[in-house]
């Protein structure tokens, strides 16, 4: 019988699982890309379509994206370390931020230059059949490799991943554009193959703009959407044990989701018992978002929204005992002292194991010479019983 795995263990597994998948879906793709422009680039010059060229170009920035992804996915799924405790999938963030520029400046440079062609006019050079077979079958070449990668991004949750797939069926759409725009200029419509390569230039800078923009909001710590903050509000509040919360944080890395939760539970429960509560929180938010990578969950005795927080500056267990020893003498050997730092006071249970022959520690006296003290806020004694 195997030993379970633990749960580091695991993840160092899932980790390199995803890395061997994520690099083997982009080398495919960069074999392929790198062909495809190679043929393209020699089509376009040697049957004269300036589209069919321009193409095969994209198709080389699709190979420059290819290196970049599997630099930033080896990096970005290495395990955290003592620099980078939450891990480094915020390298995979950048990575997408950079494919995304890659894809606005290729989308404007063809954009700018067809323009500019179809403004100037003069085209009057018609493509030769093999630019419609060269076409064809970057069509289809980069549809498939789209599909394929995209499937192998959503399984291992990576972005990085989805955009380098649809980089790909950017280069599809610009090949979609070559096959209609030669077929257009073969029946005379030469002005169709410039127009319709300045429309796709413009789907392929809308790609990259959303890309790039959800990249920065990730890397300025955007957090969940309201809805989804609510949920998981709701599902703490419904938690046994818990009063309200408040400061729900959360950020994004990679696709990860990190929390910060404040959790108000009743005063008088043990510290055990307040962290079993806020690991039941974490439970029920783990099943209502799998991706939920880290919970850190901060358990409050009151609600410091609705309040001034208790100060830092009230007196310390160590401070009180020294001054219950000035007043009343030192506590019994026995005798337990909890203390609960309530409202900018602080409230004293004392438990004695037998009564107090001398009649000392009892709350009337306890009051009498600490009521004076301005952090004092109340006292309970109980002895045991016989």
């Amino acid at each position: 019988m195997q030993d379970p795995i633990s749960p580091a263990q695991q993840h160092r597994e899932n980790l390199a699982g995803e890395m061997k998948a994520a690099s083997r879906v982009t080398i495919i793709g960069m074999i392929l890309d790198a062909i495809l422009g190679v043929i393209k680039v020699i089509g376009g010059t040697l049957f004269h379509s300036q589209a069919l060229l321009v193409d095969g170009i994209h198709s080389f920035t699709d190979v420059a994206s290819d290196l970049v992804v599997l630099g930033v996915m080896k990096v970005s799924r290495q395990e955290p370390d003592d620099d980078h405790p939450y891990g480094h999938q915020r390298i995979e963030t950048f990575g997408t931020l950079v494919l995304g520029s890659i894809l606005i400046a290729v989308g404007a440079a063809l954009a700018w230059e067809n323009t500019l062609r179809l403004i100037e006019g003069g085209v009057d050079t018609v493509p030769g059949w093999p630019v419609l077979v060269a076409a064809a079958a970057s069509v289809v070449g980069k549809e498939w490799i789209y599909r394929y990668t995209r499937n192998v991004g959503q399984a291992i949750r990576s972005d990085l991943i989805i955009a380098n797939a649809w980089h790909s069926r950017t280069d599809a759409f610009s090949s979609v554009v070559v096959l209609v725009s030669t077929a257009g200029a073969m029946l005379g419509m030469v002005w169709l193959d410039v127009f319709a390569a300045v429309v796709i230039a413009g789907i392929i800078i809308h790609i990259g703009w959303k890309f790039t923009w959800d990249s920065v909001k990730e890397l300025v710590d955007t957090g969940l959407s309201p809805e989804d903050t609510e949920m998981l509000k709701t599902i703490a509040r419904d938690t046994n044990g818990v009063r309200n919360v408040h400061e729900l944080r959360s950020r994004r890395m990679g696709h990860d989701i990190l929390l910060d939760i404040h959790l108000v539970v009743r005063p008088e429960i043990s510290v055990s018992e307040g962290h079993q509560i806020g690991m039941q929180v974490v439970s029920g938010m783990r099943d209502a978002l799998e991706n939920i990578r880290y919970i850190n969950f901060h358990i409050d005795a009151e609600n410091d929204e609705d309040q001034p927080p208790t100060s830092e500056r009230l007196p310390s267990r160590e401070d009180i005992r020294g001054i219950i020893s000035r007043h009343l003498g030192e506590l019994p050997h026995h005798s337990r002292l909890r203390l609960h730092y309530l409202k900018n006071k602080v409230h004293l249970e004392l438990f004695l194991d037998e009564p107090d022959k001398d009649t000392i520690f009892t709350q009337h006296n306890v009051r009498q010479e600490l009521g004076d003290y301005p952090w004092f806020g109340s006292v309970r004694i109980w002895v045991a019983g016989p």
